[in-house]
């Protein structure tokens, strides 16, 4: 219990450090000073991706780098709005807190669930009590889009709007297939990119359903592709040929030899 007590309070110190020194360089540094809410956006944006890369790579050392990176931004943010009289860090994490005490009953109050999926389907009735339109309104608009359609479907499922199996979604992801090659034998270029993005959001549903998280899934054989191809050019170099006078045949024996070293 002393061991948790001082593992709170070494953690409390650090964050207050952290707040000292955000007001140190809002302060004393001129680009520090300079920076405003949208100076920062992409800033953060960028940061995120880099963890998601590093969560990516099961890196934990670049997990807690990156996570500090987000942490000073989210203090930067907290210190823009407290000159603003907006809100400080204390309004964001009591916000939050809130928050999840009110979508979390069945800890804080008196609701019964059974499983993951009651606290979802839990989760989205509570977030339309609280004055929301839509359950879609919380999907940022800005999202890319294979994430945002896995967020829309995980949304909507919340509130039961889903398939009973995934057989379903498979002969669903097959149906949308079928449309697609008709579309492309049509030569209709709109129909063949709404037909193509249905089969996309098919194969996202389909991913759900077998416990495959698309954006990772895709993310990894990016990196994959992109090992494979650069050990492939590496071999190349080395054998004294030049890559953009060989033959598609050729390139299949290298590429083929780069499979057995990134499976």
């Amino acid at each position: 219990m002393q061991q948790s007590l001082n593992n709170r309070e070494n953690q409390l110190k650090a964050i207050n450090r952290l707040l000292d020194i955000m007001d140190d360089l809002r302060a004393q540094c001129p680009w520090d000073q300079k920076q405003t809410f949208e100076t920062l956006r992409h800033l953060t944006i960028e940061e995120t991706y880099e963890l998601g890369d590093a969560v990516l790579d099961n890196d934990l050392n670049e997990i807690k780098k990156e996570l500090g990176d987000l942490l000073l931004h989210i203090v930067f943010y907290a210190k823009i709005g407290s000159e603003q009289n907006a809100f400080d860090m204390a309004d964001i994490a009591n916000a939050i807190s809130d928050k999840l005490v009110i979508r979390h009953p069945h800890i804080y109050s008196d609701v019964k669930v059974e499983n993951a999926d009651d606290v979802a389907q839990n989760w989205e009735q509570i977030k339309l009590k609280e004055g929301k339109k839509s359950v879609l309104e919380g999907v940022p608009k800005s999202l890319p889009a294979l994430v945002k359609a896995l967020r829309i479907q995980d949304k909507v499922a919340g509130i039961g709007f889903d398939w009973d199996n995934r057989d379903q979604v498979w002969e669903k992801v097959q149906e949308e297939l079928t449309e697609l090659q008709v579309e492309v034998q049509n030569n209709d270029q709109g129909r063949k990119e709404s037909e193509f993005g249905d089969v996309l959001f098919a194969l996202i549903n389909y991913a759900r359903f077998i416990d495959v998280n698309p954006e990772n899934a895709l993310e990894n054989t990016n990196k994959k592709f992109i090992k494979r191809f650069q050990l492939m050019e590496i071999n190349i170099i080395q054998d004294g040929k030049k890559i953009h006078e060989m033959n598609l045949q050729e390139l299949d024996v290298y590429w083929n030899a780069t499979k057995q070293i990134f499976p």
